[in-house]
């Protein structure tokens, strides 16, 4: 794949979000925009994030642990990073996404995944099979 990333708008964020809570239920809304706004951003600068594998951790974190929406940030954070990943070629990994990270993303909410393993946690979504031992040691411990 080559180095050109797709982002997607404001617009696109909270139309997903929208959908979310029309479909599993909350409360609808945004509690602060320009944090929404901030993460599609900062995702963005190359300097802070170099690959696409650290955009896509920024994104999922950001939206998780920042709180943009009244409700819904860690189903958002989840439904957002799988379009991302999509949106830029990687659709053959989605499904695995929305798996494995269905219980990571609760952990990182209750802070017991820092962002060092969420990139970790990524690549491995990305780029392997199955998480080896090593990666699920670390997880292991992360939440015990």
């Amino acid at each position: 794949m080559d180095n050109l990333i797709f982002y997607f708008d404001i617009e696109h964020a909270i139309h997903e979000h929208d959908w979310i809570i029309e479909v599993s239920g909350g409360l609808s809304g945004c509690r602060e925009i320009g944090l929404l706004e901030s993460a599609l951003m900062h995702i963005q600068n190359d300097l802070y994030y170099p690959t696409f594998e650290e955009k896509l951790k920024h994104l999922v974190y950001a939206v998780n642990k920042f709180h943009p929406f009244n409700d819904g940030n860690k189903r958002s954070s989840l439904v957002l990073g799988a379009y991302f990943l999509e949106l830029n070629g990687y659709g053959y990994c989605v499904s695995k996404f929305i798996h494995e990270m269905e219980e990571i993303v609760v952990w990182l909410a209750e802070g017991k995944i820092k962002d060092d393993l969420l990139l970790e946690i990524i690549e491995s979504i990305i780029y392997e099979d199955e998480f080896n031992e090593a990666l699920k040691l670390k997880i292991i411990e992360a939440v015990l």
